[in-house]
């Protein structure tokens, strides 16, 4: 990715490698990614992972603009973490109650202005398409932070490296369960995962399967899925199991968010099959969806999942800047 510009001269005094800029302006969503792509992030990752002061100072001056017109912890803070670990800063937008949303302006309007303030620009939204609309009106680089029920492609980066690095991407066996339909970083990890030889298990009540749209593309893609409404019979075959919450948010009805709220449980006794080198991921925060006894078992891996993030950002942001 980038913008025909050449890149910057790199000091000849730190042993961080030159890397290639991203093919794309944008990164929007999982599907405009091949599988080249994502390991060349993956690599850079494990790169930055390894020597993370190699990369000190590497975009110092750049500025990193934060939209945020939903709440996030992780994701905002890992970001701003990525570009003050490369030598760079954040200009924030702050809540959207303090900002000229509020006044009813437009996210065009809104975007370009905060285009002329930075280098790139992370926007995390609650209407799906609209890191689209967005990328139509600026110049600078825009990731995708979520998008509604739409795409959230950094988390799915995140969660491919933490997969690798756990349990390899190839000839892998994957459970996906919870909220399936309004689930954004599900339908960003199932489109990338098509570009791996990976069989995935999807566990969600009726109510919440995937959305018709992705399933079709699945399919389209040749992926090897298959649905459930229960995890018990195959969880001892699966090599990873990646547990989403219930988003309550996401629901348009209260009664229906209660039908299904608090179904599906991971706690020890569920994991007394699973396999010893089973990965239990998670992206997020939780609610009550695994017991906080699974923290200090081999399974637990979300915890290092979430700290990934800053790498796996550092590299992102690396590449497209």
């Amino acid at each position: 990715m980038g913008h025909g510009s050449a890149p910057a001269p790199r000091d000849s005094r730190r042993s961080a490698s030159p890397v290639q800029p991203m093919r794309q302006d944008h990164l929007l969503t999982t599907k405009q990614l091949s599988r080249e792509d994502i390991e060349a992030v993956l690599d850079h990752a494990a790169e930055v992972a390894a020597d993370p002061a190699a990369f000190r100072d590497r975009h110092a001056g750049k500025l990193l603009a934060l939209c945020f017109f939903e709440p996030s912890t992780r994701t905002k803070m890992s970001f701003e973490a990525a570009i003050k670990r490369l030598g760079g800063d954040v200009v924030d937008m702050g809540p959207v109650e303090m900002s000229s949303v509020k006044k009813g302006e437009s996210l065009a309007d809104t975007v370009r202005v905060v285009e002329g303030y930075a280098d790139a620009l992370v926007l995390r939204h609650p209407s799906q398409g609209a890191a689209k609309l967005a990328s139509e009106f600026v110049d600078v680089p825009l990731l995708n932070a979520g998008d509604g029920a739409g795409h959230h492609p950094t988390q799915t980066l995140l969660d491919l490296y933490t997969i690798r690095e756990n349990a390899g991407l190839d000839g892998l066996k994957i459970g996906v369960m919870g909220d399936l339909k309004y689930g954004r970083t599900v339908h960003s990890l199932a489109h990338a995962l098509t570009n791996f030889d990976a069989e995935m298990h999807f566990v969600a009540p009726e109510s919440l399967r995937l959305p018709e749209p992705v399933r079709y593309d699945l399919d389209e893609a040749g992926a090897a899925i298959h649905e459930h409404e229960e995890v018990g019979d195959f969880l001892g075959e699966l090599d990873v199991l990646y547990v989403t919450r219930i988003q309550r948010e996401r629901f348009p009805d209260e009664d229906e968010y209660q039908r299904v709220a608090g179904r599906y449980r991971i706690d020890a006794d569920a994991l007394a099959d699973a396999r010893d080198d089973l990965t239990v991921m998670h992206p997020l925060p939780r609610v009550d969806e695994i017991a906080s006894e699974v923290d200090d078992t081999e399974h637990a891996t979300y915890f290092e999942q979430a700290h990934n993030a800053v790498p796996v950002r550092m590299a992102l942001l690396d590449l497209l800047l």
